[in-house]
């Protein structure tokens, strides 16, 4: 470790002087990543002793006993999404096309998330004992069918990574110095620790904490970007935005200009980057691990504000922060002064951390800093218990023990965290000395992602898909991507090289054609067979842990009940999944077609009045996130705070602690009853 004294040294790969030094970056990366862990770790351990929650048994360690209300499912929700990439990528593409840029890349987020309600309330309804999709698949397509989908999912779970570590290895390095391998070994030290030890909690809360930690300091630099003499107020910045476009204009953009949605370079990004993001939520099995640990109660609430909330993050962020670099360039305060940023810098991502630098100096640098750790160990966290969750319960549990125990299970779990956090920092390495950056990984990972979109949407809410579509409908997606993105490539640039597959065109022809072809593969292959699956099968087979004694059970003693109350909550979960539906198409529609799409018809150039009603609404929206992601989960939780308050008071943990029950919404729309958590019919 460099001394606290040392002078910072130029990266080879940047060009400029790091305004922190190394040791900084260590301390941020190993020490602040130690102790984060460390409290996490005391935390789980004052949740068992207080309010019994026992990460040593399975189903606390895997859902939480699936009792997370709305506020920390909210929270959760937003930070699951809230990748470091999602800050560094949206200022990347508003420095590239303008104000179009960050709002597309909002676009491409929000509706998924709120979309995966209705996938989420529909496994509560329908399979309430499971931990991963994976299971879901091998209880409906069997053996092929279910290492299909563990071959489709880990990749969907190791180019995430990839593009989560690239980019915040990059920023980290240009920040502080340190060597680009040693932060991308580094950064997933601290995740393995408090992943293995407190499992899904530990995430929900590391998750909500980070999360918090990351909207003050975003809202902090929507404040501190307008202290600035240079830029003062909303219209001074979009004088300089506008000055920028005379001297730099976009191609593609109407009349060259940053102050327009028409762009066609934005709105191809913004056709990849939706259906990239689809095949990430849908294809992550972390997504459904949370979901599966929420109160019934708060999955479809949960979702739905985390993703209409999660929107703001990069809208607002990316446009401020790039108009900034836009702006500032031509000015002293710059770092890279007196050039523009090289084609380089802009794709490894460092347009948010050279603008946070204009703004603020080196405390805008360690500012970026922190929120990039923040953001790439708590996206991480989730995507390690996820891959832990495969190699537990889909491949060890299913293929080598079935009669594993909850020793068993949690051993293989933390086993898988560790492999997992140690692959993910070996392969983003070897990209990197590949000579790919954050720039391709977001561009072309919708060709691998999405393949398994359709197939998994219809696995759960299409009872008519057959066995053989099922399975033969991805691979041949995922072929067919591979094979139009390459084609593509040569077709366009004369060779298959990084260069040319990180091209706009060949990444939108391959991602169109690995998201949409699965679709008409299987729906073809069903019609021509179709099955007629019944979804009360999925209940016949027990899959949750009572206890090391009771595995071997037929039937499951927690989640138990007869057939009149099955069907009441059946009843109630339909109302929400009606609820999930009627959002999603709403959230879709609002956000990427009548807001966006009439604003690039109209070739309409934003006025200094529009422009500033623009930033303004963006800014005041990404406070809201900051309330919903850092207040509301105290306020939802105050009950069970009370409870460990009290616990630690008087020395004795809670008898028989339970969540409080949520207030929720019975099928004729007014207050009901709690949805029981018991939820499995008997035979």
């Amino acid at each position: 470790m460099v001394s606290s004294n040392a002078e910072p040294t130029p990266v080879p790969d940047a060009s400029i002087t790091p305004p922190l030094s190394q040791a900084v970056g260590y301390v941020v990366v190993v020490v602040i990543g130690f102790v984060i862990a460390i409290i996490m770790i005391l935390i789980t351990r004052l949740m068992k002793k207080t309010v019994g929650e026992d990460n040593t048994k399975t189903e606390m360690f895997m859902t939480a006993n699936r009792s997370v209300r709305t506020g920390l499912t909210a929270s959760a929700v937003i930070s699951s999404w809230l990748w470091s990439t999602a800050m560094l990528g949206s200022s990347l593409v508003g420095y590239n096309f303008g104000a179009a840029g960050p709002l597309w890349f909002a676009a491409g987020c929000s509706p998924m998330i709120v979309f995966f309600s209705l996938l989420g309330i529909a496994c509560k309804m329908r399979i309430p004992e499971a931990h991963t999709l994976l299971e879901i698949v091998r209880i409906r397509y069997g053996q092929s069918g279910h290492i299909v989908w563990i071959v489709l999912c880990l990749i969907n779970n190791i180019i995430a990574v990839a593009n989560m570590l690239l980019g915040a290895s990059a920023a980290i390095t240009a920040l502080t110095g340190m060597h680009i391998i040693a932060a991308t070994f580094l950064l997933p030290v601290g995740v393995i620790l408090y992943t293995s030890v407190g499992g899904i909690k530990a995430t929900f809360l590391t998750d909500y904490f980070h999360t918090f930690v990351i909207l003050i300091i975003a809202c902090y630099f929507t404040v501190k970007a307008f202290t600035i003499p240079e830029i003062s107020s909303p219209g001074h910045l979009y004088d300089l935005v506008i000055r920028a476009g005379h001297e730099h204009p976009v191609s593609g953009n109407h009349h060259g200009s940053y102050m327009t949605m028409t762009s066609k370079g934005a709105i191809l990004f913004g056709i990849i980057h939706i259906l990239a993001n689809f095949g990430l939520v849908i294809m992550d099995t972390g997504f459904f691990v949370k979901a599966f640990s929420a109160a019934p109660q708060a999955v479809v609430p949960g979702y739905i504000v985390g993703g209409i909330a999660y929107f703001a993050i990069p809208w607002a962020l990316g446009t401020l922060m790039s108009f900034v670099a836009l702006g500032l360039e031509s000015n002293p305060r710059f770092p890279t002064y007196p050039r523009r940023m090289s084609a380089t810098e802009t794709s490894n991502g460092l347009v948010l951390p050279y603008a946070a630098i204009a703004v603020a100096g080196k405390g805008g640098a360690a500012g970026i800093l922190l929120i990039t750790f923040m953001a790439v160990t708590s996206t991480l966290s989730a995507q390690v218990i996820s891959v832990s969750s495969i190699i537990s319960f889909d491949i060890y549990r299913r293929y080598f023990n079935r009669r594993a125990n909850d020793r068993d299970v949690i051993r293989w779990s933390h086993v898988g965290v560790v492999f997992f956090g140690l692959f993910s920092a070996c392969f983003s390495t070897a990209l990197h000395y590949g000579k790919v950056d954050l720039g391709w990984t977001l561009y072309m990972l919708g060709v691998l992602t999405c393949p398994g979109i359709f197939p998994t949407v219809f696995t759960i809410l299409w009872r008519k898909q057959s066995k053989l579509a099922a399975i033969i409908s991805p691979l041949l997606g995922m072929a067919t991507g591979i094979a139009v993105w390459l084609g593509s490539a040569h077709a366009f640039y004369g060779t298959v090289s990084v260069a040319s597959t990180g091209q706009t065109l060949p990444c939108v022809y391959g991602t169109v054609a690995s998201a949409l072809s699965p679709a008409l593969y299987s729906i073809v292959l069903t019609l021509l067979r179709p099955d007629n699956f019944h979804w009360a099968d999925f209940r016949k087979e027990k899959l949750a842990f009572d206890s090391a004694e009771d595995v071997r059970a037929t039937h499951s003693h927690i989640i138990e009940e007869d057939a009149s109350s099955y069907a009441a909550n059946k009843a109630k979960f339909q109302h929400w999944g009606k609820i999930a539906a009627i959002w999603s198409a709403a959230t879709f529609l609002g956000h990427w077609v009548l807001w966006p799409l009439p604003m690039y018809a109209s070739h309409y150039i934003f006025s200094k009045g529009f422009f500033s009603a623009w930033i303004i609404v963006a800014i005041i929206w990404l406070w809201i996130t900051l309330f919903i992601a850092g207040f509301f989960p105290i306020i939802d939780g105050r009950a069970q705070l009370l409870q460990i308050w009290n616990a630690l008071r008087s020395g004795q943990p809670v008898a028989d602690p339970k969540p409080e029950p949520e207030a929720q919404v019975d099928s004729a729309g007014g207050a009901g009853s709690e949805i029981d958590l018991r939820f499995q019919q008997k035979s």
